[in-house]
């Protein structure tokens, strides 16, 4: 049975410890709470305990996360060269790391391939094409075959990738890929697929269907060509963002997955990202213009769609609390939070019922552990927020606070 609690919310968060936090540090600011991350880690891997479970790093890579996360014991599933190098240096073992990127550059193949000498990690291809890329490289390491299912789900159109052709092999070209691999000299170890980011209940039928067909495949591939070590199905797996969303219930969909997966002389695996880190993270913004319109009490703020995308990408909800100290004392108001670019999806929440708000006060987004700080940019020329690290009563910097200079400094040109 799973332990602990199943969903942190947006209140439970200590409010006066994140103003001193919002005062230490400046705002915008991103919060990760460690311990948090590790009640996660802990309530997968007691859910999932028959299972491999790695940890797809793109949802956070900041140094403590990464570190508080490979201490739990999993592995990690990496898109990009970079998040290989950054999962090494947080001190995964290489033979716990999957390279599983999506059309590779050639200079990210490059510097695999030269790891992989040292390090024994595993590479994932999505197309025949890159088994030829790495065999001209002369590697003939661990491989893994991606597998594109055929059924995606996920909590927007944008990354739902199971059925997406941009993603993997198709289901019914694996076991002749499988055998040329194998043909070719390749340590053919595993099959991998995923259906999507941000899987919830209403996705749970998807997510069994995905893994009944690998399931199928990996009896068909493991009679052609002999044992692989794992089946790894994915990750995906959503957390609440609404205060009354229910959260998943780990032991059901465990159970699901191994009974849909059925009996296959290979390990289960998974490699969920969103759900180690996404409650395990806030967002602190400064109100810095309040304009009462008559659709709307517009609440300008120090964040916005270069510091959290995922509204104005996604269309995502995160629930924003208001900081001020006398919140509850002030009349709700009806508010739009409104970030500083110049463009009109640059709203972090509509119709948000808010204590009436005033220049200067501190509000909070929660869940933006995942995909926040990691899908942050220059736009504007904004300059990326900081982040910092709490591990019980003691806060560190983790990500200073980006400066101008930081941005214009890559720059070449001059007259």
């Amino acid at each position: 049975m799973t332990t602990g609690s199943a969903v942190r919310r947006l209140s439970a968060w200590d409010a006066e410890r994140l103003r001193g936090l919002a005062e230490e540090y400046e705002t915008p600011l991103y919060v990760y709470d460690l311990e948090r991350v590790r009640d996660n880690a802990a309530r997968l891997q007691s859910a999932f305990d028959e299972e491999e479970i790695s940890y797809a790093i793109k949802a956070n890579t900041t140094r403590p996360v990464l570190s508080t996360i490979e201490a739990t014991g999993v592995g990690a599933e990496c898109a990009s060269a970079g998040e290989v190098e950054r999962a090494l240096a947080a001190g995964f073992d290489g033979a716990d790391v999957r390279y599983t990127a999506v059309n590779p550059p050639a200079r990210d193949l490059d510097y695999v391939v030269d790891t992989a000498a040292d390090e024994d990690l595993i590479v994932t291809v999505g197309a025949a094409d890159t088994l030829d890329q790495l065999a001209e490289r002369g590697f003939s390491g661990r491989l893994c075959i991606r597998a594109n299912p055929g059924v995606g789900a996920g909590h927007h159109e944008k990354v739902s990738t199971g059925a997406a052709p941009k993603f993997g092999v198709p289901l019914d070209r694996v076991p002749d890929l499988a055998a040329e691999a194998v043909d070719r000299g390749f340590d053919l170890v595993g099959l991998h697929a995923h259906a999507g980011s941000g899987i919830s209940g209403g996705d749970l039928e998807a997510h069994r269907e995905l893994v009944a067909r690998m399931g199928e495949l990996s009896r068909t591939v493991i009679a052609d060509v002999g044992n692989i070590e794992f089946v790894n199905v994915g990750g995906g797996l959503g957390v609440p963002y609404r205060e009354d969303q229910a959260p998943l219930d780990l032991d059901a969909v465990a159970a699901a997955t191994r009974d849909a997966f059925g009996d296959v002389d290979a390990r289960l695996g998974i490699e969920p990202g969103r759900y180690f880190v996404a409650d395990a993270g806030v967002l602190l913004t400064r109100v810095n213009t309040v304009k009462p319109t008559p659709e709307t009490t517009v609440v300008g703020v120090d964040a916005g769609m270069t510091t959290l995308v995922r509204p104005a990408m996604y269309d995502s909800y995160h629930a924003i609390r208001s900081l001020a100290a006398d919140a509850r004392t002030r009349e709700p108001v009806s508010a739009t939070v409104a970030g500083p670019i110049c463009e009109t999806a640059d709203v972090l929440g509509e119709d948000r019922s808010l204590p009436d708000p005033e220049r200067d006060d501190l509000l909070v987004v929660g869940n933006a552990g995942a995909y926040g700080y990691e899908m942050s940019s220059n736009y504007n020329s904004r300059p990326r927020p900081a982040a910092v690290a709490l591990e019980g009563d003691e806060a560190r910097l983790a990500v200073r606070r980006e400066a101008v200079a930081d941005i214009t400094g890559l720059e070449t040109w001059s007259e």
